[in-house]
């Protein structure tokens, strides 16, 4: 599904969407709607970026869920718990499981047991993983090359260091929030 969008130009330039705007400021009962604005920016940036990368992967056999487990797996050199991928991924280790199992099922990622402790299991990527990630390679960056055309690399920068305070401050909430039950 393509979604169209009517995003227009305010008076300093900067792009965004009127029907949001209105939306927001119907729910905010004010004009003060700019964080409300900019958090339905995240979100729409959020799903073209997903949809993107849901058609190069389900092209190729995966859900865009699956290849992100895969690219993770594929920067370990020794494994690594289905723990520790869930918390890199940010989410369950159930959702993890059953992505594994996928991949497993596909041969691109293997159980082994752990070295340090026999009841831990430490999930790897196969040779033909590593295949997968290379085919893969080229066409997510002409891909990623189109989908932010004009930005240099200040921008790039910048946009990254935004989305990951959002990250950190919702991080730091959701523990004042979990403190304050």
């Amino acid at each position: 599904m393509n979604d169209v969008h009517n995003f227009t130009s305010d008076h300093e330039g900067r792009l965004f969407d009127p029907a949001a705007r209105a939306a927001m400021t119907r729910f905010a009962g004010s004009d003060d709607t700019l964080a409300l604005e900019a958090a339905a920016a995240v979100r729409i940036a959020f799903n073209a970026i997903e949809r993107m990368r849901a058609h190069g992967a389900e092209g190729r056999g995966l859900s865009s869920g699956a290849m992100d487990i895969l690219l993770r797996l594929g920067a370990e050199t020794d494994g690594i718990s289905i723990g520790d991928l869930a918390l890199a991924a940010g989410v369950s280790s159930r959702n993890v499981t059953g992505l594994i199992d996928t991949l497993e099922r596909d041969g691109l990622a293997r159980r082994a047991p752990a070295p340090h402790d026999r009841r831990s299991v430490l999930v790897g990527i196969t040779p033909a993983g590593q295949e997968w990630i290379e085919n893969f390679r080229r066409p997510t960056q002409a891909a990623m090359a189109a989908i932010f055309r004009g930005f240099t690399d200040d921008d790039l920068a910048r946009l990254r260091h935004l989305c990951l305070r959002l990250a950190d401050n919702q991080t730091a909430l959701a523990q004042h929030l979990e403190g304050a039950r």
